[in-house]
């Protein structure tokens, strides 16, 4: 009698508790025919960027940086100064979401604070 397709040869492992047809009779194999896709306008793609335009990015400005041991921390309260490393002339560093991205100065702008750009990080001044 011939092997049928389904039928193991002597050398296939068998999967454990099932016959062999069983396991080949569960596995279907088809070609899959995918759409053509669209050819690139080139302005389509500028509609699409419009959306990122008003997108919202939390912005930090961190003035400074220390380190101080819980019992301090703990012992903090009104009143309490912490002094940070940074000298008063350096500017502070702000940042978009967790990424640095600018040097700013502080400032009062109609009775809040306020930055002004000093430096974009990555971009190269004339």
């Amino acid at each position: 009698m011939p092997e049928t397709a389904n039928a193991p040869t002597q050398n296939e492992p068998q999967a454990q508790g099932e016959p062999a047809a069983q396991t080949d009779a569960k596995t279907q194999v088809r070609e899959v025919q995918f759409a053509e896709a669209p050819a690139d306008t080139g302005s389509a793609g500028a509609g699409q960027f419009d959306i990122l335009l008003d997108m919202s990015v939390p912005i930090s400005v961190v003035l400074g940086q220390t380190q101080i041991p819980i019992r301090r921390l703990l012992q903090l309260g009104p009143g309490s100064v912490l002094k940070l490393e940074k000298p008063i002339e350096a500017p502070a560093d702000l940042y978009l979401k967790d990424s640095k991205f600018a040097e700013v100065d502080v400032v009062v702008v109609e009775d809040r604070f306020a930055v002004r750009i000093k430096k974009i990080l990555g971009a190269v001044n004339p």
